[in-house]
């Protein structure tokens, strides 16, 4: 089964690749590693998923802030290949940073969020290594931010 397959399987929208809003690229190609920037919670209305962790938000809520981020480095893979996910072998690693309060320790249960759907799509070539990290502050107030490496075909 393809990855688009996968994607529509599992119902999923992508949302559209938004271009950066500073002085950087959404994606660059270096060899045959592809690197997406920190992908920031938006959720399906274009709406950014804003507070801390463990104060205005519940690790639960987190983790599907975090799913928001993967589906955007979905979106932003998919731009990168000219709208061809099969140019993608695997994903490599994702970081994700988490904005939460000094008490909070559930950041790796937050970022699976992004690990579970990128698993979900690219199945086997989705295994990646990984760090969850807690942050004082994001963009804008966002509760989660990630970013991706992937290697292409």
């Amino acid at each position: 089964m393809s990855y688009e397959d996968n994607i529509t399987k599992l119902g999923l929208k992508l949302p559209e690749a938004n271009a950066p809003a500073g002085n950087y690229v959404a994606t660059k190609i270096v060899g045959n590693l592809l690197y997406i920037s920190g992908q920031i919670s938006i959720d399906e209305n274009g709406q950014l998923i804003k507070g801390k962790v463990g104060l205005d938000l519940t690790s639960d809520q987190a983790y599907s802030a975090a799913k928001r981020c993967g589906l955007s480095i979905i979106s932003q893979a998919k731009d990168a290949c000219k709208g061809d996910l099969s140019k993608i072998k695997n994903c490599v690693k994702l970081t994700g940073f988490v904005n939460s309060t000094a008490e909070f320790t559930e950041q790796p249960k937050v970022i699976n969020g992004a690990s579970d759907l990128i698993a979900e799509v690219f199945g086997e070539n989705g295994k990646h290594t990984r760090a969850a990290v807690s942050a004082n502050s994001l963009p804008l107030g966002v509760a989660v931010e990630v970013d991706a490496i992937f290697e292409l075909n």
